[in-house]
């Protein structure tokens, strides 16, 4: 039977279940065959509902995501959406084998919202099915342009709903300001859903719509692009403009460029104006593919709703559902530039129409830059009102003017805006929502290029298992020139293959480009240019020793890679011969240097005479140079090469930088990052900046994580939580690397805190008083009773007697092994923190971050028990305390703050060395049968004379009334301070940890969330 003939009984038979659900599908499908035709047995039917590419396959597939994602309805019983239940009941109703459901479910997979939402329970439900269904006219016209599987537009139909049902009603008579966050990752598609958002928000009656973007102009023609491409429209664009009256058109923007997608016909074409369809608004563009918005003077009425005949009925307001729907959108993409807001807030206060009639949507592109008030909390302006850097006052202005402007955050590092206060009214704390997204599998993100998970012994360096191995090149700086020109290669190589593929059918690639990033200064950029420009020439790309070059890095590197994993990842093939792939090495190079220099430089040097970079004009087969331009939104089109060695000291800066995150089809496998492993700054200190991106990554899991935790729902389907609720932690594995700017972070508070393998001193005693030192003594009485005899261990001493830092001492021949005695005794991990707990501290040092990091470890299995040492310093001075005896040790208060000074090297080294730090192996053999990498820790336990010192003593006298040698045998635990400093497991956090959460309101902790009943 052909394919014409059976397309319309699959299709047919479908459409007839719509509306009512699924019903016994082979039998309509025979049904609607024609009488000669021959009845289908369920493989046929099978072969025709899964073959790619078939249209009644895409037919199929969208009416099952449909019946995955129903709501509640008489057909679905008590299944819920998106669950293995609600796929069996549609398999029962279809009637199909177990076979059948076996092959469906592998080609179609259950794919639930992965994105996670926390909500206001307050929020009262009005963007029901009904009303979507009612008027969809710009979210179905943004949806035919989209070309992602349909299970991304399924994920993107419900998250930008989610969304858009947390707005409030824009034809509700009682206005209300919504706030929400929108958490994406870098270059993962938070553009498709912020546009999906505004094409459901104007269906729905949003008339202004103010989509805010980064700080360049760069970005913000691109957006306005993606936007009138994608959702406005040829129609809107043309305004009316006959394409035909060459006087005419040529005052539309697209019309005096070179955009081949404009010329191309390539832009949404709706098939009517929106101005001919009943209930359907025009859009009138506010600002221009290269103009930003410009205060419009004599044009004011294209933004005053007032004006004209829009407003049907004069008596009523303007968001009432008789006039709302018969008046036109207002569009404006705006760059976060202080003058040109400060434009828009003053022809807002020109309109005759009452400003809070406008339902508006404000779209905050790059939420976390510029929009975050990074004014201290409670320093006043010179109104007398909290004072605000200077976008963020306009934003609060605006929304001041707009009382129905709904505010929606978009940003892949969300640490700023979670740590914005959330009890300032007039900021953009996104108190009624906030919502993770998921990436879909076809995203190339951090954790392609890292390895998060423990991989099998002796694969590290395999890429068929190693994402590093498979993508990630170390510069280790043995030779900048020398890595930078392997980098170079890599991308004319890449350039080939791509040549090589569009030949053999293996897709289309206008652009190729590589990212080299090493500083954010404009005038080391020419420097670069000219670096990379000489580098070029010495590869020279003509020569015979050339081709064996290439060769070399073709077979040891890109075709090695490619065939380690099966050939359906990358979606496209390799030949095994280099020599098909040389043939196309020219005319790659040919349009790499169509401009003489390979180099484009991207940056905001006004006095430079830099060629202008136009992804939209033109083909780009060129490297990029630039700083911040290349870092914040803007995409880079194709990029398949990057060279990275900046260094940043706030994570979501650094995280920021990730270009090489995105969309890769049919060059996946070409990808590479050649990254610094031990970049320096301007003081000589290494940074190890791959490992950097990794430990932000694991910090962005456990964010999601914990709003995962927190989005609960009741069992009336309403959030358990508001955000404002939730303090989420932003851990920082990196103790260098602040999860965003300090001026961002004044409503952060430190909550989790933590090093393994590193000694970290608690000396901070409060002032000596009577109750603190026998309250600590008595904490730890009960230890010196389970100590065992005095054992011996070591340590090395330089020469000079100072520490010998780590293993490369082992075996200098200017240090020395010296030894020390100490008693010890194994104590369990929850019996130590508990102790811990009771002890009292000086004013303004606070324990609980670091009790909070071992209940961490505790919980996660990498602390079980700890090594408590007491050590026996020469001359074995022991003191009996409230008749105990303890080995004594010299500690003296410190005069420069509150405390005693710290531990002595000459202990650390071995317990270092029990906690299981590499670089710290030695202690002894005592130290040796200690250690228990993983999950044993060390305390290092002493006691320091700590007698009452009378005003008016010489420091000379302090000190010999707290020499203890010279004390009596018995003392009271009053006169006697304990002190500790500890070790945790190296493995417990071998970087280090840090987390912050949020301060609340009347300082209420972390919210326990209720359990459904």
């Amino acid at each position: 039977m052909s394919d014409e003939a059976l397309r319309p009984a699959i299709e047919g038979a479908l459409a007839g279940m719509a509306p009512l659900g699924p019903r016994a599908l082979l039998a309509d499908v025979n049904r609607n065959l024609e009488p000669f035709q021959t009845a289908l047995d369920e493989d046929a039917l099978l072969e025709r509902i899964l073959a790619e590419g078939a249209p009644e396959s895409t037919t199929f597939h969208l009416q099952l995501l449909q019946w995955d994602a129903a709501e509640a309805t008489i057909w679905t019983g008590e299944t819920a959406k998106d669950t293995v239940e609600r796929r069996s009941l549609i398999f029962d109703r279809l009637g199909l084998s177990q076979t059948a459901r076996t092959h469906i479910d592998e080609t179609f997979p259950v794919r639930g919202l992965g994105a996670v939402l926390i909500a206001n329970p307050e929020w009262q439900p009005w963007y029901t099915t009904e009303r979507a269904t009612r008027h969809q006219f710009y979210w179905n016209a943004y949806k035919s342009t989209l070309t992602i599987p349909a299970e991304s537009i399924k994920e993107l139909d419900a998250a930008t709903t989610a969304i858009v049902t947390r707005l409030n009603d824009p034809t509700s008579a009682s206005p209300y300001q919504s706030k929400g966050l929108v958490v994406g990752h870098v270059q993962s598609g938070k553009t498709a859903n912020f546009t999906g958002v505004i094409a459901k928000a104007i269906d729905a009656g949003y008339r202004l719509i103010i989509v805010l973007t980064g700080t360049y102009d760069i970005l913000r023609n691109q957006t306005q692009r993606r936007l009138d491409k994608e959702l406005i429209g040829r129609e809107n664009i043309l305004g009316g403009v006959d394409e035909k009256d060459t006087a005419a058109i040529i005052k539309v923007d697209y019309a005096n460029t070179e955009d081949r997608d404009w010329l191309e016909d390539k832009f949404l074409r709706h098939g009517v104006r929106p101005i001919d369809v009943p209930d359907v608004p025009s859009i009138r563009r506010l600002t221009t593919s290269s103009g930003d918005y410009k205060a419009l003077a004599a044009g004011l009425p294209a933004l005053d709703f007032q004006q004209g005949h829009e407003i049907q009925h004069r008596a009523k307001p303007l968001w009432h559902a008789d006039n709302l729907f018969g008046t036109d959108v207002r569009l404006a993409v705006v760059k976060k530039n202080k003058g040109v807001l400060e434009k828009l807030v003053s022809d807002l206060t020109k309109l005759h129409i009452n400003l809070g009639d406008i339902p508006t949507l404000i779209i905050d592109d790059e939420a976390d830059l510029a929009s975050v008030n990074t004014t201290m909390p409670g320093k006043i302006d010179a109104e007398g009102r909290q004072a605000r850097t200077a976008i963020n006052k306009k934003l609060s202005e605006l929304l001041a003017l707009l009382k129905r402007a709904q505010y929606v955050g978009y940003t892949a590092t969300p640490f700023a805006n979670v740590f914005v206060d959330p009890t300032d009214a007039e900021d953009i704390f996104p108190r009624d929502f906030i919502l993770s997204l998921q990436p879909p599998p076809q995203y190339m993100g951090g954790v392609s290029f890292h390895d998060l998970r423990a991989l099998p012994e002796g694969s590290e360096d395999d890429p068929a298992i190693s994402n590093r191995a498979a993508f990630v090149r170390d510069l280790d700086d043995r030779d900048e020139d020398e890595e930078l020109a392997e980098a170079l290669d890599a991308f004319v190589v890449t350039g080939a293959i791509k040549l090589w593929r569009e030949a053999n059918g293996q897709g289309t690639f206008y652009h190729h480009t590589m990212l080299v990033h090493e500083s954010v200064r404009t005038e080391e950029h020419r420097e670069l240019r000219e670096r990379i420009d000489a580098l070029w020439l010495r590869n020279s790309y003509s020569s015979p020793t050339t081709k064996e070059r290439l060769r070399e890095l073709y077979e040891n590197d890109f075709h090695t890679v490619w065939a380690s994993r099966d050939t359906a990842e990358w979606g496209a093939t390799l030949p095994d011969d280099f020599d098909a792939v040389w043939t196309y090495v020219g005319q790659a190079v040919d349009r790499m240097t169509v401009k003489r220099s390979p180099v484009v430089v991207v940056n905001g040097d006004k006095n430079a005479d830099y060629e202008q970079l136009d992804f939209q004009g033109e083909r780009v087969w060129r490297i990029l140079v630039g700083g911040a331009k290349l870092s914040r939104g803007f995409t880079v089109e194709e990029l398949t090469i990057t060279y990275y060695r900046r260094r940043a000291l706030a994570a979501d800066s650094l995280m920021q930088m990730g270009r090489w995150f995105g969309y890769r089809k049919g060059y996946r496998d070409l990808v590479r990052l050649y990254i610094a492993r031990r970049a320096t700054d301007n003081r000589g200190r290494e940074y190890d900046l791959y490992g950097a991106f990794e430990s932000i990554l694991r910090d962005e899991e456990d964010f999601r994580a914990q709003l995962r935790t927190f989005a609960q729902m009741t069992n009336d389907g309403h959030p358990v939580i508001r955000p404002i609720d939730v303090p989420p932690l932003v851990f920082q594995e990196l103790p260098w690397l602040k999860p965003t700017a300090r001026n961002k972070m004044y409503n952060a508070e430190l909550d989790v805190q933590g090093q393994g393998g590193i000694v970290q001193d608690f000396p901070r005693q409060p002032d000596r008083d009577a109750n603190a030192n026998p309250i600590h003594f008595a904490l730890v009485r009960d230890w010196v009773d389970r100590i065992s005899e005095p054992m011996q261990f070591t340590y090395r001493e330089l020469s000079n007697g100072l520490e010998a830092f780590d293993n490369d001492h082992l075996d200098d021949a200017n240090s020395t092994e010296r030894s020390f005695l100490a008693r010890y005794a194994l104590v369990s991990a929850a019996e130590v923190r508990e102790r811990l707990a009771g002890f009292q501290w000086t004013p303004g040092f606070n324990l609980e971050p670091h009790l909070r990091f071992m209940d961490q470890a505790i919980e996660a299995g990498t602390l079980t028990d700890w090594a408590v040492l007491i050590p026996e310093l020469f001359g074995n001075q022991h003191r009996n305390v409230d008749g105990v005896s303890v080995a004594m040790v010299n500690r003296t208060r410190r005069g420069d703050r509150a405390g005693f000074s710290g531990s002595s090297f000459r202990q650390r080294h071995a317990l270092q060395h029990i906690a299981g730090h590499p670089r710290f192996r030695y202690g002894g053999p005592v130290a040796d049968e200690l250690s228990k990498p993983g999950t044993r820790g060390a305390v290092l336990l002493t006691f320091a004379a700590d007698p009452i010192q009378p005003a008016g003593l010489t420091p000379l006298e302090k000190r010999e009334r707290a020499d203890h040698r010279k004390w009596p045998e018995d003392v009271a635990s009053a006169d006697v301070a304990t002190l500790f400093s500890m070790v945790l497991p190296y493995a417990s956090a071998p970087e280090g940890r840090l987390g912050f959460r949020v301060r609340q309101e009347g300082n209420i902790p972390i919210v326990d969330v209720p359990k459904k009943k």
